[in-house]
């Protein structure tokens, strides 16, 4: 089986029945962003919420002691 170029894809694309010039790769896309979109949205676990405020608090700049 012969895969076609990107070009010659979009050009394929171009004529589909619903006039999405992407053809496939829209469906693909669109599924993509959904699945990014229920990634992002979920709410982050307690340890990893705890590894990242330790990082956070040792990366703070130091006050520079008085003598």
């Amino acid at each position: 089986m012969k895969y076609q170029s990107f070009e010659k894809g979009r050009k394929a694309g171009a004529d589909s029945r619903d006039g999405d010039p992407l053809g496939a790769n829209s469906e693909i896309g669109r599924k993509l962003k959904q699945y990014y979109d229920d990634l992002v949205s979920e709410d982050i676990p307690d340890r990893f919420a705890s590894l990242l405020s330790q990082l956070e608090q040792k990366e703070k700049p130091q006050a520079p002691e008085k003598e």
